[in-house]
């Protein structure tokens, strides 16, 4: 490897292996860092709100929760060690070694698989709940959703494993030199990870989603046919708005799921099977995104989610009992 004079080497040592070290302007290295710390701040926090409000309120576990606790528990993982470790393997040189590379390859691949996962079982739980709800609380109880949770994960890490495999016996094999940190994903498994994390999890939440909007609509509208006269003008407003709504909140949900999946799948679609290159690198910058927008999208256009907010920032659950509280 030919070093020019007074470059700045990962490990000056080995002069004729060591990579370069990674270099930006000084303005452009601070901007980045600050929003990437921002954005991994904000992305830990959110979900931390939730997964506390979850797990600390009796009234909140339900099975719809207890899905949205597993989608926190990725997402929260995604900005605690994800963000922060694509940054420094971005901007400087790596020296966490072969094996934590792998190991950071290994948990990027988990932690989205699984927030996948839960959504999938989400717009299953919204499907049963809307299509079906005489039979829901029978078809979707507490103990089936941790059943159904503790799978997706159990799949998450086996599946995962499958793509790392090789990584992690040989984890310098695709390095150019010291101070890289490059797993190269064959051709086969990133169209296998794009069938089975993108294509097929994207087609059943749009069909079951869609469904839901169809069947949400079509009982608006019998309500609507069989009100009296003197309520009419009120009832077709308020059938208006909650049509108005549900579409939104479809959109927002499928619309912001394309947006941030869909670059990178592209570039994997594309053949481009490194994560070092700079068309996956923000492709999977918009992924990451993707585990902050969650908790707005799920949690936050829930009402209870402020009551819990408002009670976990001024500290009434530390007070005895405050678990039984009516947060509903």
């Amino acid at each position: 490897m030919e070093v020019d004079d007074g470059a700045e080497l990962c490990f000056p040592q080995l002069l004729n292996t060591s990579s370069r070290k990674p270099t930006l302007p000084q303005s452009e290295a601070v901007f980045l860092h600050t929003l990437v710390f921002s954005i991994s701040l904000l992305t830990v926090a959110l979900n931390l709100l939730v997964i506390i409000s979850v797990s600390h309120f009796r009234q909140l576990h339900t099975p719809t929760n207890i899905l949205l606790l597993s989608l926190a528990v990725s997402d929260f993982l995604v900005g605690l060690l994800l963000m922060p470790v694509e940054i420094l393997r971005k901007t400087s040189c790596w020296f966490l070694g072969d094996l934590m590379c792998s190991l950071y390859i290994y948990v990027a691949y988990i932690t989205p698989s699984a927030s996948v996962g839960d959504m999938v079982l989400i717009s299953v739980d919204r499907y049963v709940a809307i299509c079906d709800p005489l039979h829901y609380t029978t078809r979707i109880t507490v103990r089936k959703v941790k059943l159904c949770v503790c799978l997706c994960w159990f799949c998450s890490v086996f599946y995962c494993s499958l793509f790392v495999k090789y990584g992690m016996t040989q984890p310098d094999r695709y390095d150019s030199c010291y101070g890289e940190c490059v797993i190269v994903i064959s051709y086969i498994a990133g169209a296998a990870d794009l069938v089975f994390t993108f294509i097929v999890p994207i087609t059943v939440i749009v069909v079951l989603y869609m469904r839901v909007f169809v069947v949400a609509v079509s009982q608006a509208r019998a309500m609507r046919s069989h009100i009296t006269a003197v309520t009419l003008q009120t009832s077709v407003t308020l059938t208006k708005n909650s049509e108005l709504k549900a579409a939104r909140t479809l959109g927002v949900l499928v619309v912001v799921f394309l947006v941030c999946f869909c670059p990178y799948y592209c570039v994997s679609f594309a053949g481009d099977n490194t994560l070092n290159s700079s068309s996956a690198s923000y492709g999977l910058s918009l992924l990451y995104l993707h585990s902050c927008l969650n908790p707005v999208i799920y949690a936050l256009f829930y009402p209870w989610f402020k009551k819990a907010v408002f009670q976990i920032v001024t500290f009434k659950i530390l007070q005895p009992g405050s678990c039984e509280a009516n947060i509903l």
